[in-house]
Protein backbone atom coordinates (compact mmCIF):
# COMPACT_ATOMS: atom_id res chain seq x y z
CA UNK A 1 0.00 0.00 0.00
CA UNK A 2 1.33 3.39 -0.99
CA UNK A 3 1.01 5.96 1.81
CA UNK A 4 -1.43 8.07 -0.21
CA UNK A 5 -5.03 9.27 -0.01
CA UNK A 6 -7.27 7.31 -2.40
CA UNK A 7 -9.38 10.38 -3.22
CA UNK A 8 -7.08 13.40 -3.49
CA UNK A 9 -3.74 11.53 -3.85
CA UNK A 10 -2.20 13.49 -0.96
CA UNK A 11 1.17 11.86 -0.21
CA UNK A 12 4.19 12.49 2.01
CA UNK A 13 6.38 15.48 1.20
CA UNK A 14 9.92 16.15 2.37
CA UNK A 15 11.21 19.24 4.08
CA UNK A 16 13.45 20.42 6.88
CA UNK A 17 13.17 20.42 10.65
CA UNK A 18 14.87 23.44 12.19
CA UNK A 19 16.45 23.39 15.65
CA UNK A 20 16.77 26.34 17.99
CA UNK A 21 20.19 27.10 16.46
CA UNK A 22 18.52 27.06 13.00
CA UNK A 23 20.34 23.88 11.97
CA UNK A 24 18.29 22.06 9.32
CA UNK A 25 17.78 18.29 9.17
CA UNK A 26 15.69 16.40 6.62
CA UNK A 27 12.27 15.10 7.68
CA UNK A 28 9.02 13.85 6.14
CA UNK A 29 5.57 15.44 6.49
CA UNK A 30 2.99 12.62 6.32
CA UNK A 31 -0.75 13.09 5.71
CA UNK A 32 -3.22 12.00 8.39
CA UNK A 33 -4.72 8.90 6.76
CA UNK A 34 -7.64 6.90 8.15
CA UNK A 35 -8.98 3.57 6.88
CA UNK A 36 -12.65 3.96 5.99
CA UNK A 37 -15.34 2.30 3.91
CA UNK A 38 -16.03 4.66 1.02
CA UNK A 39 -18.25 4.50 -2.07
CA UNK A 40 -16.02 4.68 -5.17
CA UNK A 41 -17.61 4.24 -8.63
CA UNK A 42 -20.77 2.81 -7.08
CA UNK A 43 -18.93 0.14 -5.08
CA UNK A 44 -18.08 0.10 -1.38
CA UNK A 45 -14.35 -0.26 -0.76
CA UNK A 46 -12.18 -0.06 2.33
CA UNK A 47 -9.47 2.49 1.52
CA UNK A 48 -7.15 4.99 3.18
CA UNK A 49 -8.53 8.54 3.11
CA UNK A 50 -7.01 11.75 4.47
CA UNK A 51 -8.91 13.65 7.16
CA UNK A 52 -9.28 16.69 4.88
CA UNK A 53 -11.36 14.58 2.45
CA UNK A 54 -13.43 13.16 5.34
CA UNK A 55 -14.19 16.63 6.76
CA UNK A 56 -14.98 18.19 3.37
CA UNK A 57 -17.39 15.41 2.38
CA UNK A 58 -15.41 14.13 -0.61
CA UNK A 59 -15.22 10.70 1.07
CA UNK A 60 -18.82 9.45 0.72
CA UNK A 61 -19.70 6.83 3.35
CA UNK A 62 -22.02 3.98 2.28
CA UNK A 63 -25.68 4.09 3.33
CA UNK A 64 -26.62 1.33 5.75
Amino acid sequence: MAYKCSICAKAPVSGFSYSHSNRATKRIFRPNLQKQKVVIAGRTRSVYVCTACIKSGRAVRPVR
